[in-house]
């Protein structure tokens, strides 16, 4: 009926090897799965989520150790999880969506999985060369944080990472703003807290070089030049990849400018899934 706002997502959850994993699943059609980046969750989709999901099934993961998944943060681990919900969920084919150290999941999934991945996308993804996907000292100073962490506690290491470039939002947009808030504070930062550092997860470019289902490598204008390098090197080392730039937009740009961002998104599904039809 008019006027009746429509009902909140609701969460699901898969268990893994003693893990409870929470995921959301909404609408329906073509698959697009969404990863989150690092210190974020699911929530940080929403806008996506509301645009897309009357075309598409909107299918958005806790990755481990974040949001209201249990565990211990860990690249390895997410590349499995998602595969097994996938499974789990009877999906053979998707559209999938990475963000940030997310990418780098994604990109290992296309690697690994590739009658799995029907086309992929990548938000502000890091290096592809880098040797320890959570050690990249040029774009995030992972050891101060874990320092500051296990020295002052969370609440002081969540007030400076809301100051560095890959956290901070260029809209002035209030639901924006607050929206991150809430997310990073619900970070539980397990893998600060954790000694034991988890293993890397490296996809090499002879690797990259091999995917081959249709790429956009997406980001904003304003996000930091090392992010900016990585893409454009992605894009070109890519065999079907496409770049989109978000206007007035840093890092964050789904949250910076989400019309554009959702807009390039639906623009990029439609035209990989009339191409995969023609495959």
């Amino acid at each position: 009926m008019p006027g009746i706002a429509p009902a909140p997502p609701r969460d699901f959850y898969v268990d893994r090897d003693g893990v409870r994993l929470r995921y959301r699943d909404e609408g329906a059609g073509f698959a697009v799965v969404f990863l989150h980046g690092w210190a974020l969750d699911l929530d940080i989709w929403e806008p996506q989520a509301a645009a897309l999901r009357a075309g598409y099934r909107v299918i958005r993961l806790d990755r481990r150790g974040f949001g209201s998944s249990t565990g211990v943060p860990s690249l390895v681990d997410d590349a499995a999880d998602l595969q097994a919900l996938c499974r789990h969920l009877q999906l053979q084919r998707i559209a999938l969506v990475g963000m940030s150290q997310g990418a780098r999941v994604a990109l290992h999934t296309a690697s690994v999985a590739p009658a799995m991945v029907a086309c992929l996308v990548l938000d502000g993804p890091p290096r592809i060369a880098a040797a320890n996907a959570r050690r990249e000292p040029q774009d995030l100073p992972y050891e101060d944080y874990r320092r500051l962490a296990q020295t002052r506690g969370m609440s002081a290491f969540r007030r400076e990472w809301l100051r560095h470039p890959l956290a901070t939002l260029v809209t002035d947009d209030a639901a924006a703003r607050e929206l991150l808030a809430r997310i990073v504070a619900r970070y539980p930062g397990k893998d600060l807290i954790d000694p034991l550092p988890a293993p890397s997860l490296i996809t090499t470019p002879a690797a990259v070089r091999c995917i081959v289902p249709p790429v956009l490598v997406i980001g904003g204008a304003l996000d930091i030049d090392s992010r900016k390098q990585a893409a454009d090197e992605l894009t070109q080392a890519l065999p079907r990849a496409e770049r989109a730039e978000i206007p007035n937009a840093g890092h964050l740009c789904n949250l910076d400018n989400p019309q554009a961002y959702t807009s390039a998104l639906r623009n990029f599904l439609e035209h990989s899934m009339i191409a995969r039809t023609q495959l």
